[in-house]
């Protein structure tokens, strides 16, 4: 452990699609941290009436929206899939609307007394703003073969898909190398996760 985590108010957590990560936050959350998670803060903003839609249409035009007014997520993440400039066009839109809105979230929580703001950052390690603004970077981590079961298990997307979109994202090296805590949650029961949760927590003074 890093000399003054244990003075942290802000951890990021992150890991790739299939790691736990939700899970974790969940966890972390019911021990008495605030989250706020970045992704969710992403589909609101790409949701009917959200802050980037106009953005978005003027870029990509209707027919990325949804009959709704929403981004028709499905077809986005094709066409990005199939043209990296566009992923790149779309993520200029949005990132910086998902920073400001997740400070506001972190301040908030800290006026209102959160000894631990817990920051789920899907891509936090691929970039190079969120990590100087974090006390401690948490990683869950597990095999890329548990990775690729878990979402075919849970999704609709084959194993194909789901490497597809794990190549598009940092690699396990990449992600531990950032990390200050690494949590494997690989063949570990609720409970067992749970328990290595909890040791996390109280090294954040919960």
């Amino acid at each position: 452990m890093s000399a003054g985590i244990h003075h942290a108010t802000r951890l990021g957590l992150t890991g790739g699609i299939g790691s736990g990560k939700s899970t974790v936050a969940r966890m972390l959350v019911e021990l008495g941290a605030a989250l706020v998670d970045a992704d969710q803060i992403a589909r609101e903003l790409t949701g009917a009436g959200g802050a980037a839609m106009a953005d978005i249409a003027r870029t990509f035009g209707a027919d990325f929206l949804d009959a709704t007014g929403a981004l028709d997520r499905p077809r986005m993440r094709e066409h990005a899939f199939a043209h990296p400039a566009a992923r790149q066009q779309l993520e200029a839109i949005v990132h910086p609307l998902v920073g400001r809105v997740s400070e506001e979230r972190v301040q908030a929580a800290l006026a209102a007394g959160h000894r631990l703001v817990v920051q789920d950052i899907p891509l936090l390690i691929e970039s190079g703003h969120w990590p100087r603004q974090l006390s401690a970077v948490l990683v869950v981590d597990c095999r890329e073969s548990t990775q690729i079961s878990r979402v075919v298990a849970r999704s609709a997307l084959t194993p194909a898909a789901v490497q597809a979109i794990m190549a598009s994202q940092a690699s396990r090296q990449q992600r531990r190398a950032g990390a200050d805590i690494v949590l494997y949650n690989d063949g570990l029961s609720l409970p067992a996760l749970q328990a290595q949760v909890r040791l996390v927590a109280q090294r954040f003074g919960l």
